[in-house]
């Protein structure tokens, strides 16, 4: 079925991009859920990326983000290009750098859009996206004294 865009909810929004920051303070979901709300979208997803207690079979003990200077530039370019590709009515994205814990939140972003659909696309995307070109670096270390980095670039 072809959607006719009649409607001004079933357009993109005039200015999308309502949230976008690389923190070394705790971040909060309830921020980023508010940032992307819009009376014109039937659908929101919202990703919470979280500090797990293992990874590759081994126990983590310790991790902690960095970023390069032009961090905030890529997650623009990320968002825009999100904005761009799907019907966003709002986009919110913040990342946290610094030395976290089991459980703190490392990652949240969020997509409304006109339909759910369309905002569990956008917001996998912007995630994927995220993860893969924005130049953030995580440094695990391992309870057995090994560590490793692990980079989006």
């Amino acid at each position: 079925m072809a959607r006719t865009h009649d409607h001004p909810g079933e357009q993109a929004a005039q200015d999308p991009i309502r949230l976008l920051d690389i923190r070394d303070t705790p971040l909060s979901v309830d921020e980023v859920f508010r940032a992307v709300g819009d009376d014109a979208a039937g659908g929101t997803a919202l990703f919470v990326g979280t500090v797990r207690d293992h990874d590759g079979g081994q126990d983590v003990g310790a991790l902690g983000y960095s970023c390069h200077p032009t961090a905030r530039d890529e997650l623009r370019r990320v968002a825009e290009k999100v904005v761009a590709e799907f019907p966003v009515r709002a986009l919110a994205a913040v990342h946290r750098v610094g030395e976290l814990g089991v459980g703190d939140l490392a990652v949240v972003v969020a997509v409304s859009c006109a339909h759910r659909g369309e905002a569990f696309e956008a917001c996998r995307k912007l995630i994927d996206d995220l993860k893969h070109e924005v130049p953030i670096w995580k440094h695990q270390r391992f309870s057995d004294g090994t560590e490793e980095w692990v980079g989006a670039c």
